[in-house]
């Protein structure tokens, strides 16, 4: 797997549905990849019905062709204390490339780079001293 940059042309921020990201699961399912969710129960389970986040932040490509993008997933939290949380999930180029973006100009695009990286390494509540 290769690397997206927030540069790329296949680098995405898109803002989906809770039933898109239920079909993104089946598909994920149906195709065998790693990164998906257990089960629709399971994402149920995790996930508020809410809209979700998408970045791309990896291409799988076999013999030259993208077969899928490893996407992060930025979301609301169903239950419990924590407001939201970030994971990850495979999806197939042609379905990628169907979403609507968020991220058209480039300070927009960086900026969203940056939330989603702060995201994945972790955020909590500080208290200002």
């Amino acid at each position: 797997m290769s690397l997206v940059r927030s540069s790329d042309p296949d680098f995405r921020v898109c803002q989906v549905r809770f039933a898109d990201l239920l079909e993104l699961q089946l598909r994920a399912e149906r195709e065998g990849w790693a990164t998906r969710w257990s089960s629709e129960e399971s994402l149920r389970g995790q996930v508020k019905e809410a809209a979700v986040f998408l970045c791309t932040i990896l291409r799988e490509e076999r013999n030259g062709e993208v077969r899928s993008y490893r996407c992060l997933v930025l979301f609301p939290a169903a239950k419990g204390d924590a407001a939201g949380g970030v994971t990850t999930i495979d999806i197939a180029p042609e379905v990628l490339a169907s979403m609507e973006r968020i991220d058209r100009d480039p300070q927009t695009r960086k900026a969203l780079a940056r939330i989603f990286s702060l995201a994945s390494g972790g955020i909590s509540m500080a208290s200002k001293d």
